[in-house]
């Protein structure tokens, strides 16, 4: 055996260090040594949702910082001596005296079609098993608001396929809609059928989940397949397990997402599903960050935190539309409670659900008095506004004399009338869960029932011939309905025939 000369093996590995360290001096190498200027803190304390990092003079508001681990906060709370930072991820293991990094990025979202179809969290991370979003571009979450002189007219409908929803509280593309109301009264269903009817409108949809049970935000996303919306849609989670910063952020990521489509051209439905439990984490964090709490504990920049996020949504001239439906949970129908009525004076409407009329089964529990659009009666299509006509008033007054009937009073002739018509009435604005109507069958139905076509038809059936005579008056007179699609009214003469084809089609044998 031949033993190596450790001298000669020195020189060999002295001559190519030496070469190694003159090609790296000549800039030649692979590999060019710089200083590189870091900023790197420590964490002072870890208190739930949030922590407390010193060391970071120079980090900006909502920069993202990393922790051990690869673990992500967002610097918040900014003072001269330390920084307040919400967690996006949990913590297990951190502790006082950990470094933090910063990134210098700030806070920003994944957006772009390849987001359509997925279920994430604010972040871009996938939640389905489709692996990762292969997105190219991200927008930071917080994105100044749109000038008012790029703002256009809410002159287009955003059809909900509710009939209550489109012939008496009608939504227009780009307008803020609020829907309220105590818990499972139908909220949800009503923001998932208007998702579900825009199948065929052209809106690309956005549904954020906030704070829900991630076996309730799983059932939506399985509704949402099985009708073939997803599609079209994306799902942004930050469900009730997770930190409650992420549940925060969480809004602000999926309306950059949907921005990027709006300054694209499309138009787009959003849906915040649902805001009370962003206020309450919201709550959460300020107490942690020691913010001065004011009414309900809130801090006083509540109101801000909201309306910022919901000036973003409008249509833009030249560009798309961002339509918001937040939705906001009422407790014991106390609508003037702290949150609902600040969400009340930011959006464009409300819509409220009355847990009186869910529990006697009338679906959707749509509260006609306290519901209102002020915005999107501008944008309903034409046909609507001359088959309802004064449909909301009368409904409002039946509602009022059927109040004063439980009394026992004895009523005119006229007013049972009125009585026995607004029940019927009642009955074809009911709608089963998920199953949208097209605009022409809902001007038909609304033209016989305006007519009083099923005064004589017994309570208990009206749902079911509602529906078997809109399909009838479809198809047997396409003319009147191609003119209600293509945005015109209906004629006199054209409305007479509908009104004189619905009464003889329900009068026949059969029926």
């Amino acid at each position: 055996m031949t033993t190596a000369d450790p001298v000669v093996e020195f020189e060999q590995w002295h001559a190519a260090l030496s070469d190694r360290l003159a090609r790296l001096d000549s800039g030649a190498g692979p590999h060019r040594y710089e200083p590189v200027l870091e900023e790197i803190g420590r964490v002072l304390r870890v208190d739930g949702g949030i922590a407390e990092v010193a060391g970071l003079p120079g980090v900006q508001s909502e920069e993202l910082v990393q922790f051990a681990r690869g673990r992500l906060g967002m610097a918040y709370d900014l003072s001269a001596d330390r920084v307040g930072v919400i967690l996006l991820d949990e913590m297990v293991g951190t502790s006082a005296g950990d470094p933090v990094r910063r990134t210098g990025v700030v806070m920003s979202a994944p957006v772009g079609p390849a987001i359509l179809g997925r279920v994430i969290d604010p972040t871009g991370r996938p939640l389905d098993d489709g692996g990762p979003v292969p997105s190219r571009e991200s927008w930071p979450i917080e994105r100044p608001a749109t000038d008012i002189m790029r703002r256009a007219p809410v002159d287009t409908p955003l059809q909900t396929g509710i009939k209550a929803i489109d012939a008496l509280v009608p939504i227009g593309r780009g307008q803020r809609e609020l829907i309220l109301g105590d818990r499972q009264t139908g909220k949800t269903a009503i923001a998932v059928d208007t998702i579900i009817n825009q199948h065929d409108q052209g809106v690309i949809c956005i549904y954020c989940a906030i704070g829900q049970r991630s076996s309730a935000v799983a059932q939506t996303v399985a509704d949402l397949r099985e009708a073939g919306a997803m599609t079209y849609t994306a799902v942004v989670v930050a469900s009730g397990d997770d930190p409650p910063g992420r549940q925060f952020i969480a809004p602000y990521a999926a309306t950059s997402m949907a921005e990027f489509f709006m300054e694209r051209g499309d138009d787009v439905l959003i849906v915040y599903d649902d805001l009370t439990r962003h206020a309450r984490a919201y709550r959460e964090l300020s107490l942690l960050l020691r913010r001065p709490p004011g009414r309900e504990a809130y801090p006083g920049d509540i109101f801000y935190i909201h309306s910022r996020l919901l000036e973003r949504h409008t249509r833009v001239v030249g560009a798309g539309s961002m339509t918001a439906m937040p939705i906001v949970e009422t407790q014991a129908q106390n609508i003037s409670a702290y949150i609902p009525t600040n969400l009340i004076s930011i959006t464009d409407g409300q819509i409220y659900l009355s847990p009186k009329l869910f529990q006697h089964g009338v679906l959707p529990a749509i509260d006609i008095g306290r519901s209102v659009s002020r915005v999107g009666g501008q944008a309903q299509m034409p046909a609507y506004r001359a088959v309802t006509g004064d449909l909301r008033l009368s409904y409002s007054q039946f509602e009022e004399l059927e109040r004063f009937s439980r009394y026992g009073a004895r009523l005119e002739r006229e007013k049972e009338r009125a009585l026995e018509r607004g029940r019927r009435v009642r009955e074809v604005l009911k709608q089963a869960r998920y199953e949208p109507m097209t605009l022409r069958e809902q001007i038909a139905t609304l033209v016989a029932v305006t007519d009083g076509v099923f005064d004589q038809v017994p309570i208990g059936d009206v749902e079911r011939i509602s529906r078997r005579l809109a399909r009838e008056l479809v198809s047997r007179y396409p003319e009147p309905f191609d003119a209600v699609s293509a945005g015109h009214r209906l004629t006199p003469d054209q409305l007479s025939e509908l009104r004189e084809a619905a009464h003889r089609i329900v009068a026949s044998p059969g029926w």
